[in-house]
């Protein structure tokens, strides 16, 4: 879109060089054609660095902007970025895309449907009712069992195994709201990346990206029933076991084990090697890892347990 339409879109007063934006972007990965948004005084430092082209801020931090990029200001960016996003979302379904590409040896049930514009590489097995949507990618040696639903844009390595029922790319959580307390949906217009050897049980959701990607690395094993929000990254090799829930924009490092119930709050960092056990509530960043915590709030697994044991006693007293 041109600068000067999303200006009108968003009642900005426009009279400058006008100009091709081709995507929104956060602040720190914006390239010089894209357009960002400031939602929160905490990323002011972000915005002195960001090499996005456009920024829609408020006046409080217009100041804060680079010379060389341009201040769209309004009363709430937040609400005004989620009315841009639908119009860099991609079609659903595109008819203008390749027909798709199925790998040799591969075996396509005849009731499973293939988008186009989508390849899946050699000896894969693809079960009843599967959905792979536009432009996804398979490796080879992979399995999706009935029911398995890729969305749109989405990547999934090689010696991969998805039970039934997974959904793989659905629109990740996000949506603003306004002072009268109305909601705007923020398109997801990223996507997810599964990387080779992951398995995932059945009935899980891992949801597309706002911008750029939801990661699951390699070597992960998810269960049953868990939940992965937008733009997370599951570090390699990690478990998460059943009714796990990770908020969006988490990241954990690899080896990371989630007991059943276990979730993390939004736009935290896990360390490596770290162990939760069933029902821990994360709400900061675990910056040390090779420790087994629990509880909510979290503490560490031992305190936890003498604290169990206490209270049973004042119980019985």
């Amino acid at each position: 879109m041109k600068i000067s339409e999303i200006a009108s879109i968003i009642g900005v007063k426009y009279d400058k060089e006008d100009f091709e934006v081709t995507a929104i972007n956060t602040l720190r990965s914006a390239s010089k054609t894209e357009l960002s948004f400031v939602s929160n005084v905490k990323y002011i430092n972000d915005i002195k660095n960001s090499q996005a082209r456009a920024i829609i801020v408020d006046a409080k931090t217009e100041k804060f902007v680079p010379v060389d990029s341009i201040a769209l200001v309004v009363e709430s960016p937040y609400w005004e970025m989620a009315k841009i996003s639908k119009y860099f979302a991609s079609p659903i379904e595109d008819e203008t895309l390749p027909e798709p590409k199925i790998g040799e040896g591969s075996i396509v049930s005849p009731k499973a449907e293939i988008a186009k514009g989508a390849i899946i590489g050699k000896n894969c097995t693809i079960m009843a009712h599967v959905y792979v949507g536009a432009n996804v990618t398979i490796g080879d040696n992979t399995i999706l069992y009935p029911s398995v639903c890729i969305y749109r844009d989405c990547k999934v390595g090689s010696d991969c195994i998805i039970h039934a029922n997974t959904t793989i790319g659905s629109d990740g959580f996000g949506f603003a709201t306004s002072k009268l307390g109305e909601h705007k949906k923020i398109y997801q217009n990223g996507n997810v990346i599964i990387e080779d050897d992951v398995e995932i049980g059945s009935s899980t959701a891992i949801d597309r990206a706002a911008f750029g990607t939801t990661l699951i690395k390699k070597g992960v094993r998810i269960d049953n029933l868990v939940q992965v929000g937008h733009n997370c990254e599951i570090g390699e090799y990690s478990v998460l076991v059943s009714q796990a829930g990770i908020a969006g924009s988490s990241k954990m490092g690899r080896n990371v084990v989630m007991g059943g119930q276990s979730a993390i709050a939004g736009h935290l960092e896990v360390a490596a090697f770290t162990t939760m056990a069933a029902r821990s509530g994360v709400t900061k960043s675990i910056k040390e890892g090779g420790s087994t915590y629990a509880g909510f709030p979290l503490m560490e697994h031992r305190a936890w347990l003498k604290l169990q044991a206490k209270l049973a006693r004042l119980a019985k007293s």
